[in-house]
């Protein structure tokens, strides 16, 4: 079967999963300006902003503030020979009046007349009327100004608004182009309590964590070993699978010895412009050696370390002359500058010789998939900050998970949290842990795929020649559950999970689970005398397993003791492809030989159904019956047919891909 699970490499909780943050010292970077058309409308937006405020100061100034009616000076002259005026205000030509029920009305007289002439000239003397109080004030020197500078400074400020934007933005622009070579790394400080992590908080690895405490110790103490004329390795190559924790354990080695960290991808060296790359890596190595004792850590470095002159992808001058520079950088370190640099890479088969060779990249250390102790460890990490409820016995789903990584670790309790929360739960019981753990694998039940009465037979015969061959075959897993419920691809599955955990294969072990996987094929063909699309990926990896047999493993008598294929290769399209170092005639003799081995497997596989026929026929109806059927329920089948449940006995640890047998259907 197939499965895809590249996952980023975690062993931590939530919130030690935060991205890297910038260095509090210096910035690692300038920011990008990718976005000029949104930084113009921003740009045009404040102009329009900026008139609109303008605006509306310049009409509060005119308006003054009142809400006094306006009436002619003749009104108001009438009005004062009425007595209902009892105060007069006169600012400039503007004149306004309080009446006597405390109303407000203004009038404007002749600029440069006092106003008692200009009433005389419509019969009010107002030395007539004692009792009105007149006041004269003088008009406000900022006021009028702005009231009357307004037109003009309005459109020379706006002009001066936009050429300080023009400007900004070019310095801007200019300032982008000179950084445009600089390191792009991230660096956590040592100070840095919220990202720092150290070994106690990474689970598992045991051996790895020995390995990288010399690096610390020279970090930490590095006179003692240069006193007796010892050098430590420059680089450190941290190589495994996808989601093992190699970009955590050079955090950790950070942290431990409370240095620097810079951390880059290796894709972030590569631009279109030949020579950016290089003089990232100049930068890179400069602020490292500023900051020293410090720590250089490149992830995927084959993304610029692959060996040249391969031939494949094409010639990238840009990506040559970034490792040609990484090679000067390092073959220039001293002894006395205590920089650091590690990589990591889950493709050490493509890389560089040169990058490996001493002086350099010169100690690899591998970082293995956890054990069932270790991945007990890692639960418990991931655990930390979530309820759990009484019933969870994190050994058992450790038992249960052989094969995973730590990512896939952190996938299955995060998964088990959502499942709980959707349920209105406060608490993750262990049944949502033992359910995400198919749901990690193999996706989320397919509810709307519902298969027609004829697919759901056929499914169910199907999975039962799986269950059956798996469980009366000595060297294969036992069968915990089976089920014709649709996850992902697959319209069913057989769930297989080993007793003890081996760092071995044999070769019986190989054609068992061989005959195992070919069970469906088998049954398919035995009940309905007819073959589907359902076995298609059964047959994959059928075969490719054979072959590993015949042209890595030496398995094979007529071949015998030669590895026709090494284990590195090349990834085209997604296959592997490998150069063949041998002949035609050798290579027809592997083709029989892998022929030879999967009919066999096939032949076993039927051979076993027919035996126990009367089985096989009770587990496909009791699937067609409930769909799904657990481990205790299988076994107590088993015994009513005479077949005792495999117990403590050694299994190998198999791949996470290899815990199902599935049956698909092509859509």
């Amino acid at each position: 079967m197939e499965h895809e699970t590249d996952k980023n490499n975690t062993n931590l909780s939530n919130t030690e999963r935060k991205n890297d943050q910038k260095d509090k010292k210096k910035p690692s970077s300038p920011k990008k300006n990718d976005q000029k058309g949104s930084s113009f409308l921003n740009n045009v937006a404040t102009a329009i902003i900026a008139i609109m405020i303008l605006i509306g100061v310049g009409s509060f100034i005119a308006e003054n503030g009142t809400d006094a009616v306006e009436i002619p000076i003749s009104e108001l002259a009438a009005e004062i020979r009425g007595g209902n005026v009892k105060e007069i205000t006169v600012e400039g030509e503007k004149v306004t009046a309080v009446f006597t029920d405390d109303t407000l009305r203004e009038s404007k007289k002749e600029d440069g007349t006092a106003l008692s002439e200009t009433l005389v000239n419509y019969g009010v003397n107002l030395a007539d009327y004692p009792d009105l109080k007149v006041e004269i004030k003088k008009e406000s020197g900022i006021g009028f100004f702005l009231l009357n500078a307004l037109p003009f400074l309005a459109p020379l400020l706006l002009i001066l608004f936009f050429l300080w934007l023009l400007t900004r933005q070019a310095k801007g622009g200019a300032m982008q182009a000179f950084s445009f070579g600089q390191s792009r790394a991230r660096i956590i400080d040592p100070s840095d309590k919220n990202n720092k992590i150290t070994f106690k908080d990474i689970a598992g690895a045991k051996e790895a964590k020995e390995e990288l405490k010399e690096i610390v110790d020279f970090l930490r103490s590095p006179k003692k070993f240069l006193d007796i004329g010892a050098q430590i390795p420059k680089g450190v190559v941290l190589m495994g699978a996808p989601g093992t924790g190699k970009t955590l354990l050079a955090r950790g080695v950070a942290g431990e010895a409370n240095v620097p960290f810079f951390s880059i991808s290796g894709s972030e060296f590569v631009e279109m412009f030949v020579g950016v790359g290089a003089s990232r890596v100049r930068d890179l190595f400069k602020m490292a050696k500023k900051a020293a004792p410090a720590i250089i850590f490149v992830d995927e470095i084959d993304a610029v370390g692959r060996t040249r002159g391969s031939g494949v992808g094409g010639g990238n001058d840009e990506r040559e002359q970034t490792l040609n520079q990484i090679l000067v950088e390092m073959d220039g370190f001293e002894p006395n500058e205590k920089v650091i640099v590690m990589a990591a890479t889950n493709r050490p088969d493509v890389l560089d010789p040169a990058l490996l060779r001493p002086g350099r990249f010169d100690r690899r250390v591998t970082v293995d998939l956890p054990d069932l102790d270790d991945r007990e460890e890692i639960l418990k990490v991931h655990v930390r900050k979530k309820p759990l409820a009484e019933d969870v016995k994190l050994r058992t789903i450790a038992e249960r998970t052989p094969g995973f990584s730590g990512a896939d670790l952190y996938s299955l309790v995060n998964e088990a949290a959502i499942l709980a929360a959707r349920e209105d739960r406060k608490k993750v019981a262990q049944f949502d842990l033992i359910r995400s753990i198919e749901k990690v694998i193999l996706g989320p039940e397919r509810k709307s795929h519902i298969l027609s009465p004829k697919e759901k037979e056929v499914t169910a015969y199907h999975e039962a020649g799986h269950a059956l061959v798996a469980s009366v075959l000595p060297h294969t897993a036992p069968v915990h559950k089976i089920s014709i419920i649709s996850r992902g691809r697959a319209a069913g599955y057989v769930l297989h999970l080993p007793l003890e955990e081996k760092k071995f294969k044999s070769r019986k072990q190989f054609n068992d689970d061989l005959a195992v996987t070919l069970a469906g094929y088998a049954a398919e063909k035995f009940m309905f005398d007819q073959i589907t699309t359902g076995p298609s990926s059964d047959l994959q990896t059928a075969t490719s397993r054979a072959r590993d047999m015949v042209t890595l493993y030496g398995m094979s008598d007529e071949i015998g003791p030669v590895a026709l294929q090494s284990d590195s290769g090349v990834v085209i399209y997604g296959r592997g492809k490998s150069d063949r170092a041998y002949s035609e005639r050798v290579a027809s003799e592997v083709d029989k030989e892998i022929k030879a081995i999967v009919s066999k497997a096939e032949e076993r596989a039927h051979k076993a159904i027919v035996d126990h026929r009367n089985l096989f026929e009770a587990i496909a109806k009791r699937l067609i019956e409930e769909e799904t059927i657990e481990r205790d329920e299988f076994e107590a089948m088993l015994k009513a047919h005479g077949i005792t449940p495999k117990k403590a006995e050694k299994i190998d640890i198999p791949a996470k891909e290899d815990l199902f047998e599935e049956s698909r259907k092509e859509d």
